[in-house]
């Protein structure tokens, strides 16, 4: 049996409204939310006790998703953490190719979001940066120069 596609990535938040828009605002459209919980849910959680809601989103393309999912029980610690910095393993960031790049920043940092470091140039092939935005996450542009 083959692999068929990759379906979505989840990030889990604290603030699922603010990280809603902060997508949307990146040109994400909204597929729907839900509140799940059950012993389905329990058992593929190992967790006793969840409720969660969650909103998938959609590139325009209809190609990436991402789930955004905020525990509502058991409560999520809320203790204040310092962004982990872009070189922590493990998964570090969500890259999308954007037509405008410094619009696209400029809208973002109008929601709150800072630049990580410098958008830079790769050769003649792409602008990139990278954004931190609600909830630390990390997010990757690139805009492909012809």
């Amino acid at each position: 049996m083959a692999l068929q596609r990759m379906d979505h990535v989840t990030v889990v938040v604290r603030d699922l409204d603010a990280a809603v828009d902060f997508f949307r605002e990146l040109g994400m459209e909204v597929d729907g939310t839900t509140q799940v919980q059950g012993e389905w849910v329990d058992r593929i959680c190992g967790i006793d006790g969840v409720t969660a809601d969650i909103t998938m989103l959609h590139t325009p393309d209809g190609h990436g998703r991402i789930e955004l999912t905020r525990y509502v029980r058991p409560e999520p610690d809320l203790g204040d953490r310092a962004p982990e910095p872009v070189e922590t393993p493990g998964l570090r960031q969500v890259m999308f190719a954007v037509d405008d790049l410094d619009g696209t920043v400029a809208r973002l940092q109008g929601r709150g979001a800072g630049l990580v470091g410098e958008i830079v140039r790769y050769e003649d092939v792409y602008r990139l940066c990278y954004l931190r935005g609600p909830e630390g996450i990390i997010v990757a542009l690139a805009e492909e120069l012809r």
